[in-house]
């Protein structure tokens, strides 16, 4: 019984950790995830779960929350948690039929299954079948010794380049020197090398694919060339975080309004709110995030919603956050309904030092929850309260 008990702390503790470093699921449709796969060239990894599986709520408990497993499936996936037998999901379902829970799923962004797996698995476990479903397998060995030995057919450093790439490695070097060989960029074959070695948009390379856009468009589609771009400048973003520098934040700005116009708005909110969360700038990071509610998100529930668990994980005690915050998740749990929304107010409400709102938030959760949220949610709101009467 204590074994029981302990286990089952352990699961609402950890979905009440809002701001968890752990791995960070999507909370928009279906639809909306292919399309932010397609953008950042990343597949779909989906926990294929039912509400009553015990070894799914043990990982949603001890997996998914370590900070080494969501570092890996944040970095290179876009995470969603579907209960496979709820009425909202009965297409997915239908496409995608399970026959044991948990499931864990693959998919690329069209909608093809990569690779699934049936049965919880540990962390370690969870993430070496990760890592070979990106086939990060290292093959660029092979490709250096015959590099050091003088080979340069282009072909074979094409080649090289994208054995780079997948294994995370740095690229830039060997595209660069080929690069310097070339005089006409719009050949097919030069015209590859542009979109296999654009890894940053702070690049020549980066320049010479924009440049050459339409001509990569027309060999390789827009839908891959957008992709490679996205990810380019969000990799400066990331190189701007890492070195502490607004001028890199802008360059990757610049450069993406230059090259996807209709894209760069959004994208600009969305990296001026990593690069401000992680610089522990909290006004200017409230000022991006405000902007992409204005001007992107609007009154969706959802979005809105996974917007306040942003900003929550970036500054949960920050009052001015806090502030936006709570009216932004009322506006979600009033127009979405969801009991998670309105748990999360009460979540909110607590951190404020209101209880007797954070109570009333958490029985309006208790209100909405449906019939086959019960055994999921139910448990959660009633700690959640007696943490509150504690």
């Amino acid at each position: 019984m204590k074994q029981i008990l302990t286990f089952l702390t352990l699961s609402l503790l950890t979905s009440l950790r809002l701001f968890s470093q752990g791995i960070e699921f999507f909370h928009g449709t279906w639809a909306e995830a292919q399309e932010k796969a397609k953008s950042e060239e990343k597949l779909i990894f989906v926990d294929a779960f039912a509400s009553w599986c015990g070894p799914c709520k043990r990982m949603a408990a001890s997996v998914f929350p370590q900070e080494k497993v969501g570092s890996f499936f944040n970095a290179n996936f876009i995470n969603l948690k579907i209960d496979m037998e709820k009425p909202e999901n009965a297409e997915f379902a239908g496409k995608y039929p399970v026959s044991a829970y948990p499931t864990l799923l693959f998919i690329d962004a069209n909608g093809k299954i990569v690779q699934k797996a049936v049965g919880a698995k540990d962390a370690d476990q969870l993430l070496e079948f990760a890592q070979k479903v990106l086939g990060r397998a290292d093959k660029s060995a092979d490709y250096e010794k015959q590099y050091a030995e003088g080979n340069r057919d282009p072909k074979f450093l094409l080649d090289y380049i994208r054995a780079l790439n997948a294994a995370g490695k740095p690229s830039l070097k060997i595209t660069n020197e080929y690069l310097a060989t070339q005089t006409d960029f719009t050949t097919d074959l030069n015209l590859q090398f542009l979109y296999e070695g654009t890894v940053e948009a702070d690049s020549r390379v980066f320049d010479l694919l924009v440049k050459n856009q339409s001509k990569t468009i027309a060999l390789l589609g827009e839908e891959k060339v957008s992709a490679r771009i996205e990810k380019a400048c969000r990799n400066t973003v990331k190189k701007a975080i890492e070195f502490k520098s607004e001028e890199l934040l802008g360059e990757a700005k610049s450069k993406m309004k230059t090259a996807l116009p209709a894209r760069a708005e959004a994208f600009g909110f969305e990296a001026g709110m990593s690069y401000y969360a992680a610089t522990k700038d909290s006004k200017n990071y409230l000022k991006a995030a405000q902007s992409l509610q204005k001007s992107e998100i609007k009154n969706n529930s959802a979005k809105l919603h996974d917007l306040v668990i942003s900003l929550l994980r970036a500054f949960p005690e920050d009052p001015k956050t806090l502030e936006q915050a709570e009216k932004w998740a009322k506006d979600a749990a009033e127009n979405g309904g969801l009991p998670e929304y309105y748990l999360t107010l009460a979540d909110i409400y607590k951190r404020q030092g209101n209880k007797e709102k954070a109570k009333s938030a958490a029985e309006k959760a208790r209100k909405a929850i449906g019939e086959k949220d019960e055994k999921n949610m139910g448990g959660k709101i009633d700690y959640f309260i007696r943490t509150l009467e504690g």
